[in-house]
């Protein structure tokens, strides 16, 4: 292991392609529980807002030589809501639960939610 350096190399730039703001945190939940076929999925929480993305895949040369040089990442779809406090799960009518994952403490998902706060 010799001279092993680790460093933190933060992001520079999150390009989000698409993002949708969903009128209630019921109704991101059951988007949420939809679009991963019905499994049990999770949502991010951060500085008030609620949401779940998709990366797109680093596998395609363009975006794997975006996030090596330019430390950009690309997520295809934001959808969220706004939740003004933080609670572990979310459980609609329907009887559908979303655990939420306390974000708060990455200054990443808390820029992103502050970012999807200003859109309209």
């Amino acid at each position: 292991m010799g001279d092993l350096a680790i460093k933190s190399e933060p992001f520079k730039e999150i390009a989000i392609m698409e993002h949708t703001r969903f009128p209630t945190i019921d109704d991101l939940a059951r988007f949420a529980n939809i679009a991963a076929g019905g499994k049990t999925t999770g949502v991010y929480w951060a500085n008030g807002v609620a949401f779940v993305y998709y990366p797109f895949p680093t596998t395609t040369e363009i975006a794997a030589k975006a996030l090596i040089e330019e430390k950009r990442v690309y997520w295809a779809f934001v959808s969220y809501a706004l939740m003004p406090e933080y609670r572990p799960l979310i459980e609609t009518k329907e009887r559908i639960m979303v655990p939420v994952i306390n974000m708060s403490t990455s200054p990443l998902f808390q820029k992103v939610a502050q970012w999807l706060k200003e859109q309209r």
